[in-house]
């Protein structure tokens, strides 16, 4: 529940700035913040809204009593989807949403300072310049080469991931490669196509030679770790590991 503290835009640049600080925000609850955003969206509370702040942080909070409210009001119920999907497609929910919910933010400060046609315009084309938050979460986004380089270090931590993945050792039940059938049983050719037909159970994309993947030991469906937000170093402390779907369904019993 924001109580609007920050100064009220007035201006396209100002307006804009406020869009990219909220921007900012959300974009921290749902990517590097997962884990504190997932915690705090807790299903037995009441209906919750994902804020994102002019000062580029973010909070979980009940919706304001007043009506109207000051600003447009995020989705509303976030929480009670938590745990009746798929992480990944909950996220992308809650990133579209907030993608509606910033525009709204932004045109609701445009007609109440009376922005012209061409102010409007200008605020749209400013605002479309940068990747939607859905587009950052699902990691569909294509920004400049200056922007991706210096949003929080990627560049640099990209690198550093993919040399850790290289070195860091596996965990037991962790293969980076889909299992292979023994050569007694199949011959080679069988052996190509069931590595190049494995696919991962969360987006659905073929196998990659170069990227990490982690087997469900319920299911024992494979997944790219980047999909169920498990990394090498992380699975080396998992003793047995349970996909997305297998753990909401062992709640759900």
């Amino acid at each position: 529940m924001e109580s609007i503290p920050h100064p009220i835009p007035r201006t396209v640049e100002e307006v804009f700035n406020d869009f990219k600080g909220r921007r900012s925000g959300l974009i921290k609850a749902l990517t590097t913040d997962v884990d504190k955003f997932f915690q705090q969206s807790d299903p037995e509370k009441e209906n919750l809204c994902l804020y994102g702040l002019p000062n580029e942080t973010w909070e979980v909070n009940l919706p304001v009593e007043e009506v109207p409210p000051e600003l447009p009001e995020p989705a509303l119920g976030i929480n009670f989807a938590r745990d009746g999907m798929q992480e990944k497609d909950w996220l992308s929910l809650v990133a579209v949403h907030s993608d509606s919910w910033l525009l709204g933010v932004a045109f609701y400060f445009g007609a109440r300072f009376g922005f012209g046609k061409n102010e409007r315009k200008r605020l749209f084309q400013m605002i479309s310049d940068l990747p939607t938050i859905f587009e950052v979460v699902t990691g569909n986004a294509k920004q400049p080469k200056d922007q991706s380089a210096n949003h929080n270090g990627s560049g640099k931590s990209k690198s550093s991931a993919k040399a850790s993945r290289q070195s860091e050792p596996q965990a037991k039940m962790v293969k980076v490669s889909p299992p292979l059938k023994d050569e007694d049983e199949s011959g080679e050719e069988d052996e190509e196509d069931d590595e190049q037909g494995a696919t991962c159970g969360a987006c659905g994309d073929s196998y990659g030679t170069d990227e990490f993947w982690i087997c469900c030991d319920i299911c024992e469906r494979w997944f790219h770790g980047k999909c169920v937000k498990i990394t090498p170093a992380k699975a080396e402390h998992i003793k047995q590991y349970k996909c997305p779907s297998c753990s909401s369904k062992r709640a759900r019993v």
